[in-house]
């Protein structure tokens, strides 16, 4: 048992330390060699949880990328209340508490759509996955609150889904490139509004 818990944690170190290289550099510039020596793992250690950057760039993708989905967009729609100011601080507030360093890195998940969803089928269908995951459960979320009257039943619930998503996504990476503050604050506005007029 205790090597068995020992091999978790040394995957989880290689999946924690290799999303954190790729976020920082970018996925391309990231070689295994340098993963391995941020680790300080031996080959040995390294090769018996991965084989190659592809495995490792696809487990990043679904357990990594992916678990912060679910936590910072997806569970926060369950949250009882209000639902139209918790959809509003969903897409404001973790805007709102991003430091330094993540408005000029941007977001993780689309800083990998669109540096390799185009080159290897594997990593465009975990990435196609999140976004599903994301957009359908919103979606759901929306017609669920249709139903109770809370949202207008002229809402298209699949549009309204996709427009929150590209905006908060496209937003970070513009963010990202003009490196101003204001690009927020134009956001916070508009969406803020958006979401107000489903009412």
């Amino acid at each position: 048992m205790e090597q068995k818990l020992k091999s978790e944690i040394t995957k989880q170190l290689i999946l924690d330390t290799a999303f954190k290289l790729f976020y920082r550099d970018g996925f391309n510039l990231i070689s295994i060699n340098q993963i391995m020596k941020e680790t300080a793992l031996t080959k040995g250690a390294f090769y018996h949880h991965f084989k190659n950057k592809q495995e490792i760039g696809e487990a990043v993708i679904t357990q990594i990328v992916q678990q912060r989905i679910v936590n910072n967009m997806i569970n926060p729609l369950s949250e009882e209340g209000d639902f139209i100011e918790n959809l509003k601080s969903i897409f404001t507030l973790r805007i709102k508490n991003f430091t330094t360093y993540e408005k000029e890195k941007g977001c993780p998940t689309n800083n990998l759509i669109n540096e390799i969803s185009g080159s290897e089928e594997v990593y465009r269908n975990a990435l196609k996955t999140i976004i599903d995951e994301w957009r359908l459960v919103l979606a759901k979320t929306l017609d669920v609150e249709k139903d109770k009257g809370t949202i207008k039943q002229d809402v298209n619930t699949h549009a309204v889904a996709v427009f929150l998503i590209s905006s908060f996504e496209g937003v970070r990476g513009l963010r990202k490139l003009y490196r101003d503050d204001i690009i927020f604050d134009n956001y916070l506005f508009a969406v803020n509004h958006y979401i107000e007029q489903l009412k």
